[in-house]
This record gives structure tokens, C-alpha cells and sequence, in this order.
């Protein structure tokens, strides 16, 4: 009698349960998760931040002292004056420093430190961006997933309803022509089912691509809820939200105060610096010597009068950048407040009546059509009217969800998940 191969079928349990976790949907938070870590172009982003940090380093450095070495007085040459050659050399050591005044070293970091500031909300306002882009092809793969259910539950039904009038056609209740224009409408539903088919398997590779993965999109998938909610918050908190959260608005005041800086490490630019000299040195007739020195540069003409002048007109032009930017973001919050809303009125009537009387409307003219009560015309428009309200709904749901992706990047945050 044969042994059972105990190994092979833990290697294929876990060959099994690699599988089975590879198709394993993911949710929002799941995939948000992952695009946070693997995304090139945030990572650059975050690349891009700490170079600015160096830049902090490089600007709170102290000038460095130079070093002078001086050899004279050497007389190599024949037919002078009988003296030693190096009896008489004079060597010197000569060591200079830069004294900078009125707070350069400090006004440099200052600067530097509010470029890290703005470097930071310009990398989360990439980071808002991108989340959008990411939220927008995870709406569209459960729109995908959506609409293939539909397509699949419409083929079936309609199969269902093909099954029995060829059963009604071989009892001689309907013409042949009847069945073959029954026939000739199952193509609608096929389209319908191909097309949801590959609009699914398109968002699926928008998101791996977003994701930097490179798993088959036969074994990538997504879950979450495809419905929408009947309340908002007030417009005014989706304002104040956004005032306060918004990484551009952010980074447009932040210019502001980072000019203001700068205007000031110009003024201070243009004050003078002392360069503080020590030498020592050997000069045989009079033996060893040091001294001091204090070289002061006359700003006669060169008071860095241009980059006062620059500074301050950055000043304001940075400070009416900020007012565009909040009129921006009010502009945003204000459109994408209206559409959600929008979206919100159109779907109510479907949840209460509209649903509910095509799927009533259908079963009730397919009942009467078997039975000889209504028209093969009848039939087919209920049908059609049937699949129209679905997919009418399908898409206001899928639009639902984008105006609501739009509100959460006009905030800056997920103020509706």
C-alpha cells in the first residue's frame, strides 16, 4: 500500500494559502496604506524634504578662517652681498577671519529652515494630489465591480427568460420570429458584460501602477462600499477644515513669512563685516614678531541695495499669492460641496421608488409576456428600462463617490470617508 505524501500536500496547502492571500480584496485604508510606502513619486517627494533639511546645515555654517604662509627675502643667486641664504629670511604666518554682523549666520538658518517648511507642505499637498488620483481609480474599480455584477445578474436573468420561450416557442405559443429578435437582445447584455470586464481590469492596473506593484490583475482585487450617505456636514465646517488643513494654503503663508525673512537677511547683507587678521613671523635683524589686523570693506556703492529692493517686493507678492490661494480654496470647497450635494438629491428617489418600480415593472410585463398578456415590444422596453435605471444608478453612485473624492482634496482631509 502506497504512504500518503504528507510533504507534497503541505507544500500545496501552502501554495493554497500563498494564493488565497494574494487574492485577498483590499480595502481603502489597505491600499492607501501601500501606495504611502511604495509610491516613487511620493518617496521623491520625501527626498526632496530632506535635502531642504541639508540645505539647513549648509546655511548655519561659520566662514571659514584662512590660512597665509610667507617666505621672503631669499637670495639664491651669486655676486650679492656676502650673507647667509637663509640667514636672513623673513617667514611669516598669517591667519585672516570673516566677522559677520547683525545675525547673518541666524537670518540664513531662519531662511532656510522656512524653505524646509514650505518643502514639507508642498510634498503632503503631492501627497494630496495623488491620494485624489488614487481614490479616483479605486472608485472606478468598485464602479467596475459594480457593473459587472449587473451585467452578470442582467445575462442571467435574460438567459433565464430566453430558456423559457424556447420552451414556449416549441409548444408553438410564440412565432419564430419572436424568438430570434429574444435572441438578437441577448447581445446587449454581452456588450454590457465585455465592456464592465475590461473597465474593471483597466482601473485594476491604474491602481497597481499607482501602487508600483507588479502583481497579475487577476490576483488584485478591492472591497469597499459602493453606496452613498444621505447627510453632510455644513458647508462653514468644510470651509474652517480647509483653512486649516489645505498643504497650498499652507505653503503660500509660509512663503509670506519666509520673504519677510529673507528681506531682513538682505538688510543685514548689506551691513559691513570686518575680516580680523593675526600674524607672526621671524625677521632675523629683529628676531621673532606677531601683530593684528582689521580690514574693513568701504560700501561706498554696493549696499546690496537691488536684493532690499527684491526682497521687499517678494514680500507682497507672495502675501497676494496667499489671497489667491484662499480664495482657491474656497472656490473648491464651495463646487465640490455642490456636486456632492447634487449627487445626493438625484440618488434619493432612486433608493425610494425607482429601484424598486423597475425591478416591478420588469417582473410584472415578463409575467404578463409568458402568459400572453403583454407585447414582445412591451417585454423588450421593460427590459430596456429595467437596465437603464440600474445603470443610471450604478453611476450616480460612482459620480457620488468622485464629488466626494473632490471635497476630500478640496479640504486637504478625508472629511467623509
Amino acid at each position: 500500500m502506497r504512504k500518503p505524501n504528507f510533504l507534497g500536500g503541505a507544500v500545496l496547502a501552502t501554495i493554497l494559502s500563498v494564493s488565497s492571500a494574494a487574492q485577498k480584496a483590499l480595502t481603502w485604508q489597505e491600499i492607501r496604506d501601500r501606495f504611502e510606502a511604495a509610491n516613487p513619486s511620493l518617496q521623491a517627494g520625501r527626498i526632496g524634504v530632506e535635502e531642504s533639511h541639508a540645505s539647513e546645515t549648509t546655511a548655519y555654517l561659520r566662514p571659514n578662517p584662512a590660512l597665509a604662509l610667507t617666505a621672503d627675502q631669499i637670495n639664491p643667486f651669486p655676486g650679492g652681498p656676502p650673507h647667509s641664504t637663509f640667514g636672513t629670511l623673513l617667514s611669516v604666518a598669517n591667519v585672516t577671519y570673516l566677522h559677520e554682523r547683525q545675525h547673518k549666520r541666524e537670518l540664513r538658518l531662519e531662511s532656510a529652515q522656512g524653505a524646509t517648511k514650505i518643502a514639507l507642505s508642498e510634498e503632503a499637498d503631492l501627497e494630496r494630489t495623488l491620494l485624489f488620483s488614487l481614490r479616483l481609480a479605486f472608485v472606478q474599480a468598485l464602479q467596475g465591480k459594480a457593473n459587472l455584477e449587473l451585467a452578470k445578474e442582467n445575462l442571467s436573468y435574460y438567459d433565464h427568460v430566453l430558456e423559457l420561450n424556447r420552451e414556449r416557442y416549441k409548444a408553438g405559443a410564440i412565432a419564430q420570429v419572436d424568438l430570434d429578435r429574444l435572441e438578437l437582445q441577448r447581445v446587449q447584455y454581452e456588450s454590457d458584460l465585455q465592456t464592465a470586464e475590461v473597465d474593471l481590469r483597466t482601473s485594476k492596473i491604474q491602481l497597481l501602477a499607482l501602487l508600483n506593484e507588479r502583481t497579475p490583475v487577476e490576483q488584485f482585487d478591492v472591497t469597499g462600499p459602493f453606496d452613498f450617505a444621505t447627510e453632510v456636514a455644513p458647508l462653514d465646517e468644510m470651509r474652517q477644515a480647509a483653512l486649516d488643513t489645505r498643504p497650498d494654503l499652507r505653503a503660500a503663508l509660509l512663503a509670506v513669512e519666509k520673504a519677510k525673512t529673507d528681506h531682513r537677511l538682505a538688510v543685514s547683507n548689506g551691513s559691513t563685516d570686518p575680516t580680523l587678521g593675526f600674524d607672526a613671523g621671524r625677521n632675523p635683524p629683529i628676531d621673532q614678531y606677531f601683530g593684528f589686523s582689521v580690514s574693513v570693506p568701504l560700501r561706498f556703492f554696493d549696499r546690496n541695495q537691488g536684493e532690499k529692493l527684491r526682497t521687499q517686493l517678494d514680500i507682497d507678492r507672495d502675501a497676494r499669492l496667499a489671497e489667491t490661494a484662499r480664495a482657491q480654496v474656497f472656490s473648491d470647497v464651495d463646487s465640490a460641496y455642490a456636486a456632492v450635494d447634487s449627487s445626493i438629491i438625484l440618488l434619493r428617489p432612486y433608493t425610494e421608488r425607482y429601484l424598486k418600480q423597475a425591478t416591478r415593472i420588469r417582473d410584472t410585463i415578463a409575467f404578463s409576456y409568458e402568459h400572453g398578456g403583454a407585447s414582445l415590444l412591451d417585454f423588450l422596453n421593460a427590459q430596456a428600462d429595467y437596465r437603464s435605471v440600474q445603470l443610471s444608478y450604478l453611476n450616480l453612485v460612482a459620480s457620488y463617490l468622485n464629488a466626494v473624492n473632490q471635497l476630500n482634496l478640496a479640504v486637504g482631509r478625508e472629511v467623509i470617508p
